[in-house]
């Protein structure tokens, strides 16, 4: 019997110790990678980077700085995904080469860049504003990530549980350019997979006629 999606997210859990002796092939870590890439984000700017690591000496270095959570360590790959912010700024010329992908004249081009920079007004305005909105977006690409990984039976953990400022020192990053939005380590469980608890249906669902 073909697998639906909700067997899927019943495979999905936050793996909390990957098997250090599996390892994720080329093939189905690219086809992760591609549901990242493929996420829709708010007026198509795409506002991420995704750094994939399979270095253990440099996974050992991030570690500390992620609460010293062993699923930094003992993950095939970890994804960091990182939230653009220079990019997303008009003056950098990128949200109008976004636009133009699209084949359009001049004219509905400019209104377009000029709609994005109206409605992003404040939170074009410093690069903290920035950082919240393009993380959102991040969000999107991470939730697609995961269940992709799912489906491969292949599992995961979101882990915000970290000091931003020394995971981007450790990787090197211009923070003007991106910043750390979340890790993603993905592996194969070491452990049975725990009790997923989640709210009655009806609790979290309302219909509006």
């Amino acid at each position: 019997m073909n697998k639906t999606f909700i067997d899927v997210m019943d495979f999905r859990h936050a793996c909390k110790l990957f098997d250090e002796d599996k390892k994720i092939n080329d093939a189905d870590i690219r086809e992760i990678l591609e549901a990242g890439r493929k996420s829709p984000s708010s007026f198509g700017m795409e506002p991420w980077k995704f750094l994939v690591i399979t270095n253990e000496e440099l996974k050992a270095k991030i570690r500390p700085y992620c609460w010293n959570q062993p699923q930094i360590t003992s993950c095939s790959h970890l994804i960091v995904i990182l939230s653009a912010i220079e990019s997303l700024k008009v003056e950098s010329g990128m949200p109008e080469m976004r636009f133009k992908r699209r084949d359009m004249p001049q004219e509905k081009l400019d209104g377009y860049v000029e709609l994005y920079a109206n409605h992003l007004k404040n939170t074009l305005d410093s690069d903290d504003n920035i950082y919240c909105w393009s993380a959102r977006q991040a969000y999107i690409a991470a939730a697609n990530m995961m269940t992709c990984a799912a489906a491969l039976k292949i599992d995961s953990c979101p882990i915000e549980g970290f000091d931003r400022e020394e995971l981007q020192n450790v990787l090197g990053l211009d923070i003007s350019k991106y910043q750390v939005a979340l890790v993603i380590p993905f592996g194969y469980r070491a452990n049975p997979q725990s009790t997923q608890l989640r709210l009655d249906f009806d609790e979290v669902v309302e219909f509006i006629d």
